[in-house]
Parts: C-alpha cells; sequence; structure tokens
C-alpha cells in the first residue's frame, strides 16, 4: 500500500512537470508570454464563449504586418484589467508623434459597434495603435478553461 501513494505523488509531479515543459515550449514557438489564454466575456460570442481557451501567436514591429482584416488579435488598452481580444475590421495609419503606424480598426463579434477610441501620448486614435498589438489567434479550444474559470472567480480572483 505504501507504495501506491508513492506512485500518485510521483504521476502528479511528472504530470506537473510535463504541462511546464509544454507551455514553456509554447512560449518559446509561439513568441509570446501568454500562449494559452482563457476568453473571459462573451464580447466575440459566436466565435469564442466563456470558458474557451485561445492558443496565441505574439506579434511584434517585426511581424505586424502579419495582421490582416478579419484576424483576431489581443492587445492591451490602459484602464483595463485583462487584455482584449477582438476581430480587425479594418486597417489604417495615424500619425503618433510624427511617426506614422499601423492602426487596427477593432470590435468584438458580439458587439454592434467599433471598440472606443484609443487613448495614446498623443492624444485619442480611433483604432489600436500596432505597439498595443500583443498576440494573433490561431486556434480555439472550446469549453476546457470552463473550471479553471469558475474557480478563479468563486475565489474573487478575477
Amino acid at each position: 500500500m505504501e507504495d501506491g501513494w508513492k506512485k500518485d505523488i510521483a504521476w502528479v509531479l511528472i504530470a506537473v512537470i510535463v504541462v511546464f515543459i509544454f507551455q514553456f515550449g509554447l512560449k518559446v514557438a509561439l513568441h509570446t508570454d501568454s500562449p494559452l489564454v482563457i476568453v473571459v466575456s462573451g464580447s466575440m460570442e459566436p466565435v469564442f464563449y466563456r470558458g474557451d481557451v485561445v492558443l496565441l501567436k505574439g506579434i511584434s514591429e517585426e511581424n505586424i504586418d502579419d495582421v490582416h482584416i478579419n484576424d483576431v488579435i489581443v492587445y492591451k488598452r490602459p484602464g483595463y484589467e485583462y487584455p482584449i481580444i477582438h476581430r480587425v475590421r479594418g486597417i489604417s495609419e495615424v500619425n503618433l508623434g510624427g511617426k506614422t503606424e499601423k492602426c487596427f480598426l477593432t470590435w468584438g463579434d458580439n458587439n454592434w459597434a467599433p471598440d472606443p477610441e484609443y487613448p495614446t501620448p498623443y492624444g485619442m486614435v480611433p483604432c489600436v495603435p500596432a505597439y498595443a498589438v500583443e498576440d494573433k489567434a490561431l486556434l480555439v479550444l472550446p469549453k476546457i478553461g470552463l473550471i479553471p474559470l469558475e474557480i478563479r472567480e468563486s475565489l474573487g480572483l478575477g
């Protein structure tokens, strides 16, 4: 019997190590700190639902041209706790402090209007500047994040 609990602990430890190695491998391969995220709102329904997990690829200055109309991007917005994941509906350019910057008009598939103007150090712009874009959605894994989402919310963690 004593060997039984030791084997169980060993399997749990192996599983935890495999998950960490998998997560680290995704971070390196996809060039992002958060390769897997749980959807927390309904703004992208019916494409993404609360509790879905989205696989992300990192976006930077070097690969910003990989973002096209109809892609789903993740961006940070000042004053918001969580990153926003919405669809690109238009691409334009804006002048920010004398520099021309690519800018993305976004809104959620379940929203009736574009996202609000984006605050920059140079004033408000009607789109998301390229520097705010962090990731691009590659794949959705339906509902596998529901349990962690419910646990986090029941503990008051978000």
